[in-house]
C-alpha cells in the first residue's frame, strides 16, 4: 500500500516537471518571444510561402510552417500590451488574417494574385514599423 501511493506521487511529480519544462520550451515555429525578431522571421516565411510558385516540391510544406507561425504570433502577441497596440501589430494582424482566411477557405490553391500584392504591401509596411520601432 505504502509503496503503491509512493509510487502514485513520484509519477505525478514527474508529470509535472515534464509538462512545465515542455512548456516553457521554444516552440516549433521558430519564435523566440522578441518581438521585433519574430516579426521579421515570420514577414520570411509568409513572403517565401507568398513567392513559391504552384509546382514547388516543398509547397505543403512551407505552407504549414506559415499556417503554424500565423497561429503562435497571434495567440502570443495580442494580448500583450507592449506590442498589441503597435502599428506594425496591427498591420501584421491584418496580414495574418487574410492569409489564415484563405488558408482556412481554400487550402493549399494558389493564392491569387492581388491577394499577393495585398498581402507582400502589408507586409512590407509592417516590416519598415519594425524597424522604426513603431
Amino acid at each position: 500500500m505504502f509503496f503503491k501511493s509512493y509510487l502514485s506521487r513520484l509519477l505525478a511529480l514527474i508529470l509535472v516537471a515534464v509538462v512545465s519544462l515542455t512548456g516553457c520550451a521554444n516552440s516549433s515555429t521558430g519564435l523566440t518571444g522578441n518581438y521585433s525578431q519574430d516579426t521579421l522571421n515570420v514577414i520570411e516565411t509568409l513572403t517565401t510561402a507568398l513567392d513559391l510558385p504552384k509546382d514547388a516540391d516543398n509547397i505543403k510544406e512551407i505552407q504549414s510552417l506559415a499556417k503554424e507561425q500565423i497561429n503562435d504570433y497571434i495567440s502570443r502577441y495580442r494580448r500583450n500590451n507592449s506590442s498589441g497596440g503597435l502599428r506594425s501589430f496591427t498591420t501584421m494582424q491584418t496580414a495574418l488574417n487574410s492569409l489564415a482566411v484563405y488558408y482556412t477557405s481554400y487550402g493549399s490553391r494558389p493564392i491569387p494574385e492581388k491577394l499577393k500584392t495585398r498581402l507582400k504591401q502589408e507586409l512590407k509596411q509592417a516590416e519598415v514599423a519594425v524597424k522604426r520601432g513603431i
